[in-house]
C-alpha cells in the first residue's frame, strides 16, 4: 500500500478499495482530486473551500454519467463506484501532480505555447511524470477487483491491462491516440468507441502502429457517454425563435480559451445594459479562480450586475466552485436545462452534453486533433459553427436573423440537435450494455454473481454534489 501521510486519506483509501472490490460496476478515471467530497461521503470532516487539482472535467463527468445511469435517484456504491487514483497520490510524488496541472494551465492561458503542447502530444500522455505517481495507488485500490473494470481514461486502462486486469476502455472522442492501441490484441482489453469511423480508425491504428490486430468483436460502438440528467434537459426545451438568446460561455477543466472568453464578454456585456435585451449570459468558470475574477472585473467595468446562480431572470450569471464535483453539478443543474446555445471549445464533454441538451454550438479555438474531429461531426450536421470571437455580435446578428427564410440558423441548429442520431444520446446506456456483454464473454464473475444492473428508469436526482452531501 502506498504510504499516505494524512490519517483521513488512509481511511478513505481503505474504504474506496473495499467498495470497488464489492461494487457491481467498478469505474476508474484520471481527472482530478476530489478528496473533500469523498471525506463528506464517508462521514469525515471536509473543507468546502479547498481547491481541487483538476486536469479535465470530461474524464470525471463522463465517468459520473455512467454511474448516474446506474444509480438513478440515489447513489448506491453497491451498484457502481468511481475512483480516481489522483486522490491517493502520496505526498512524496504530489509535486508531479501539481506540476502537470501547472503546465496544463499555463499552456491553456498562453496561445503562443500551444505549439509546445502539440509537440508533447506527439510523445503521448503515457510518458508524463504523473503516471508514476498514480500507478501505485491505482494498482492497490484495484487489487481485489476481479470484475471487468470500466476505464474512462486511457492511462488508467493501460496500467490495469499491464497488471492482468480485464478492462473495458472507453475511447471518449472520435480520435484514436496511439496510447489506446499500446496493448492491441490483448484478449483482456475491450473497447467502447464513439462511432463506426472511430472503430475503423482504432483497428487501423493497431495494425499500422504495432502490427497487431484487434478482434473487431472486442470493439463496440456505443456513442459518447452523456449524463442522463443532461438528456432530461432537452425534454423541456423549444428551439429559439424570438426573445433574449440564452448563451452559456464555458471554459475547460484547465481554464482554456481565456483570451477568447475575454473578447466575447467585452462584446456581450454592454448589450445587457440595453433596454432591448437581445441576450442573457451565463458563464461557467469551472474551478478557475482567475476566470471567475475576470468575469467579475468585466461585469463591474460594464456596470452589469451578476445575478444569483438560480435566478433565471438575471441578465448575467456566473458558475464557479473550487471543487470539480460541485462545479460540474452547477453546470448540469443550471446551464444545460437553460441555455439555447454554448460558446465553448468543442471538447468531448461540453460539446456532447450541450448538443444532447438541444443546444447549438459556437466553437472557440480547438485544443487538439480530437476537438477538430468533434467540431467536424457537429458542423456537418449544422449544429456547430466556428465562433468569430473578435466579431461575435455581428456573427450573432446574422445567425439570429431569419431574413427571407422561415427559420434562422440558430433555430435550425437547435432543431437539428433535437433530431440528432440517437447514438449521440444513448452512449451511457450502450456502454452499460457493452459492459454486461463483456462480463458474459470473459466469465469475469464468480459463480452466482450478477453483472451491473440495467439502467434505472426513475426520477434522477439534481441535488448538488451528486448527493455526496446527503445520507449514504
Amino acid at each position: 500500500m502506498p504510504h499516505l501521510d494524512e490519517a483521513h486519506l488512509i481511511k478513505l483509501f481503505d474504504q474506496d478499495k473495499k467498495i470497488l472490490s464489492e461494487t457491481c460496476l467498478p469505474i476508474v478515471t484520471v481527472s482530478a482530486s476530489f478528496k473533500e467530497d469523498l471525506k463528506k461521503f464517508h462521514g469525515l470532516p471536509e473543507k468546502t473551500l479547498v481547491s481541487d487539482i483538476v486536469f479535465s472535467r470530461a474524464h470525471l463527468s463522463m465517468a459520473l454519467a455512467v454511474a448516474v445511469e446506474v444509480w438513478g435517484s440515489r447513489i448506491s456504491p453497491a451498484k457502481a463506484w468511481v475512483v480516481d487514483p489522483t486522490n491517493y497520490v502520496t505526498s512524496g510524488t504530489w509535486s508531479n501532480v501539481k506540476l502537470t496541472e501547472f503546465v496544463g494551465k499555463t499552456l491553456a492561458r498562453q496561445p503562443l505555447l500551444k505549439s509546445v503542447k502539440d509537440f508533447l502530444d506527439q510523445f503521448g500522455r503515457n510518458r508524463l511524470p504523473i503516471l508514476a505517481s498514480i500507478s501505485p495507488p491505482l494498482l492497490h485500490i484495484t487489487q481485489d477487483v476481479h470484475r471487468v473494470i470500466l476505464s474512462l481514461h486511457v492511462a488508467a486502462g493501460n496500467i490495469l491491462i499491464e497488471n492482468n486486469k480485464t478492462v473495458l476502455q472507453v475511447v471518449t472522442d472520435p480520435h484514436v491516440r496511439e496510447e489506446y492501441v499500446l496493448h492491441a490484441g490483448d484478449p483482456h482489453l475491450w473497447y467502447c468507441v464513439f462511432d463506426e469511423q472511430t472503430k475503423v480508425d482504432l483497428l487501423e491504428s493497431a495494425n499500422l502502429l504495432h502490427q497487431q490486430k484487434i478482434n473487431p468483436d472486442q470493439v463496440i460502438v456505443t456513442g459518447p457517454p452523456v449524463d442522463p440528467r443532461v438528456l432530461a434537459a432537452r425534454k423541456h426545451k423549444h428551439a429559439w425563435r424570438s426573445g433574449p438568446l440564452k448563451l452559456c460561455i464555458t471554459t475547460g477543466g484547465l481554464g482554456t480559451n481565456k483570451e477568447e472568453i475575454h473578447q466575447v464578454l467585452h462584446q456581450l456585456l454592454p448589450e445587457l445594459r440595453k433596454r432591448d435585451q437581445r441576450f442573457k449570459v451565463l458563464v461557467y468558470a469551472g474551478t478557475q479562480t482567475d476566470i471567475r475574477n475576470m468575469v467579475r472585473q468585466i461585469a463591474a467595468e460594464e456596470h452589469v450586475e451578476i445575478g444569483a446562480t438560480d435566478d433565471k431572470t438575471a441578465k448575467l450569471r456566473l458558475l464557479h466552485h473550487p471543487q470539480i464535483v460541485d462545479a460540474n453539478e452547477l453546470l448540469i443543474s443550471h446551464a444545460f436545462p437553460w441555455a439555447d446555445g454554448f460558446i465553448t471549445k468543442p471538447s468531448g464533454d461540453m460539446a456532447y452534453d450541450a448538443v444532447a441538451a438541444g443546444c447549438f454550438l459556437l466553437t472557440l479555438k480547438e485544443w487538439g486533433v480530437w476537438e477538430h474531429n468533434i467540431y467536424e461531426r457537429f458542423s456537418q450536421q449544422e449544429i456547430a459553427r466556428a465562433a468569430h470571437s473578435d466579431q461575435l455580435l455581428a456573427q450573432l446578428a446574422v445567425l439570429m436573423s431569419a431574413n427571407k427564410k422561415d427559420r434562422s440558423w440558430i433555430e435550425e441548429a437547435m432543431n437539428n440537435a433535437f433530431n440528432i442520431d440517437p447514438l449521440f444520446l444513448n452512449g451511457t446506456k450502450n456502454i452499460l450494455k457493452a459492459y454486461r456483454h463483456v462480463c458474459q464473454q470473459t466469465g469475469a464473475l464468480k459463480s452466482g454473481e450478477k453483472c451491473c444492473p440495467k439502467p434505472i428508469v426513475k426520477k434522477l436526482f439534481y441535488k448538488s454534489r451528486l448527493h455526496l452531501i446527503a445520507k449514504k
